[in-house]
């Protein structure tokens, strides 16, 4: 059974030279804002997340969602979560993806 997986966007940077030199004008080349989290349940990807972005987090999303951990020889201080960018260049987001644990069963008096 996998684990649900939280991605937060945590920064999202913004190359305006590139976009200038570069890029064709697109409207609403990326809407994910800082600070917004998706809750990932499988190879689906997340309502509202973009899908390029998902295309280049998907495999570290599964990889803990299946029990996977430790990603790079410890390279993050927390075993089971990554920092991973998307693939857009010219105004990549870092995404913070961390495994929800499953709260434990809470006793609850009657009354």
């Amino acid at each position: 059974m996998s684990k649900k997986i939280k991605i937060t966007a945590i920064r999202k940077a913004d190359y305006k030279d590139l976009q200038q030199k570069y890029e064709n004008p697109i409207q609403h080349a990326c809407d994910i804002q800082e600070g917004q989290v998706f809750i990932a349940n499988g190879w689906r990807c997340p309502e509202g997340m973009c899908e390029s972005a998902w295309e280049s987090i998907s495999p570290f999303v599964m990889t803990l969602a299946h029990g996977g951990e430790n990603i790079y020889d410890g390279w993050m201080k927390n075993p089971k979560s990554a920092m991973i960018s998307c693939n857009d260049g010219f105004r990549p987001v870092s995404f913070l993806i961390e495994v929800l644990e499953e709260e434990k069963n809470k006793n609850y008096e009657r009354r």
